[in-house]
């Protein structure tokens, strides 16, 4: 999605440790209309799949998790990191390692809002080493839904998790991916 990527080489900044900061537009500052295109586009991806839950984690998927779930008329879920006291009865629960936060985070949906007969689409923010799309697929796959694929706004494939999720067989869509970035040049260079 070229929109993007002139977005991450404009707005974005490299930090060591394979950082790449786009919080002025992505997942800090929301920029709404934005938002919208990456929403739409996700859905001229995945429109012919039948479609009717959204799923992502909490906090950064939500935003574009909402504009997706917007394109296909459907609900969003979007998965705990922290048992509430709103969260009653019986739950999905699996482990994730935040790579960003360095932190293993126990995930949970209610399991009233994933069942058997939902065709899940899984969109977050990033995709790295792969930890949170794995958990909330395993999450799908406890519910009985039917996975219908995995969309990422930006891909670090330098890290190489969509490729062992694409090697499994699993459909993943990354609307930008990082071939590299240098925190000393702020360089970034994208797959084609």
């Amino acid at each position: 999605m070229e929109l993007l990527k002139r977005k991450i080489l404009d707005e974005g900044e490299v930090y060591e440790g394979n950082i790449l900061k786009v919080d002025n537009f992505l997942n800090h500052r929301i920029d709404v209309p934005f938002l919208r295109e990456i929403g739409k586009e996700f859905h001229r991806l995945y429109n012919n799949c039948g479609v009717n839950k959204i799923l992502t984690i909490e906090a950064s998927g939500i935003a574009i998790g909402s504009m997706v779930a917007q394109e296909f008329d459907c609900p969003l879920v979007f998965a705990k990191k922290n048992k509430t006291k709103n969260i009653a009865g019986d739950v999905y629960v699996t482990p994730v390692e935040s790579f960003t936060h360095g932190t293993t985070y126990s995930v949970m949906v209610a399991k009233r809002f994933l069942r058997e007969g939902d065709k899940v689409l899984i969109v977050d923010d990033f995709l790295a080493i792969g930890n949170a799309l794995r958990g909330l697929i395993s999450l799908v796959n406890e519910s009985g839904a039917e996975l219908v694929g995995c969309g990422a706004v930006i891909e670090k494939s330098f890290q190489h998790g969509g490729d062992k999720l694409r090697a499994q067989g699993i459909r993943v869509e990354s609307l930008a991916m990082v071939e590299s970035m240098d925190h000393k040049t702020g360089k970034i260079v994208f797959r084609n």
